[in-house]
């Protein structure tokens, strides 16, 4: 079965390639790691290269690799919120979606977010790190260990480093969908998992609960000790809610 992965903001397909370990097993899923457009090795979209914009691309690159087959997606942060936009076009197809820290509304206002804290900080590691990569990780960072931190440069910071300024610019210009998709989704019923940091400061944790009272197969586990990098913050854990996310899938 074709597994979608679909990233955040800011970051490119290495961020969730950190997964990829969950869905080698037996062969069974075939995986697809997308680099959206303007991050990555994808170049930025002509024209607008607003919400909308990227949205239609990545439904028509769905069609183009997954062609009818059903599929699953995997996203995180604004990622979450396009996953939703493609199984509400593709709602017969999704055989299940999982989201990390997912955007519920674009509008960053509506948001109820919890101010940053930091729950563990390693002495002296941020003396450890170049300045410029410290402005990166250290506010969304919960948990700053010497672990989260190499887990943040192998996964987030490459994709980072490398965004197209201007594709960036032009995607926070339109930064929303014409209409969010959850209404037109309200009621799907295969297995969706939502993961949640109660620490999490760009998107918070409430509306994500809220969000899964729409899906009745929905798992939704909002995660102390963890911000806005869920699986880089609490791996086993996540690694854990994917793969009984996984077992539902299969179970039908």
């Amino acid at each position: 079965m074709p597994v979608v992965f679909v990233q955040g903001n800011g970051v490119d397909h290495r961020l969730l390639l950190d997964l990829d370990d969950v869905f080698e097993a037996d062969g069974r899923f075939e995986r697809f790691h997308l680099d959206l457009p303007g991050f990555g090795q994808t170049s930025p979209l002509d024209g607008l290269g607003g919400l909308p914009e990227i949205a239609d691309w990545l439904d028509e690159v769905i069609g183009e690799q997954v062609g009818s087959r059903p599929f699953l997606l995997v996203a995180c942060s604004l990622g979450g919120l396009l996953a939703r936009e493609v199984v509400r076009r593709r709602s017969d197809q999704c055989a299940g979606f999982a989201i990390l820290a997912p955007v519920v509304d674009s509008v960053r206002e509506n948001r109820r977010v919890p101010e940053h804290v930091v729950l563990e900080e390693e002495p002296g590691l941020l003396a450890t790190i170049p300045p410029e990569h410290v402005e990166l990780f250290a506010p969304l960072a919960v948990i700053r260990t010497r672990a989260t931190w190499e887990r943040f440069a192998s996964a987030a910071l490459p994709g980072l480093l490398a965004a197209d300024a201007e594709a960036m610019e032009r995607l926070d210009q339109r930064y929303s969908l014409e209409e969010l998709p959850d209404e037109a989704i309200d009621g799907y019923d295969r297995p969706v998992l939502i993961v949640a940091g109660r620490q999490d400061a760009v998107v918070g944790w409430q509306d994500q609960v809220e969000l899964a009272r729409r899906f009745p197969r929905a798992t939704v586990a909002v995660l102390d000790r963890t911000g806005h990098n869920t699986h880089l913050e609490r791996p086993a854990l996540v690694r854990a809610l994917l793969t009984d996310w996984l077992t539902a899938i299969e179970a039908g």
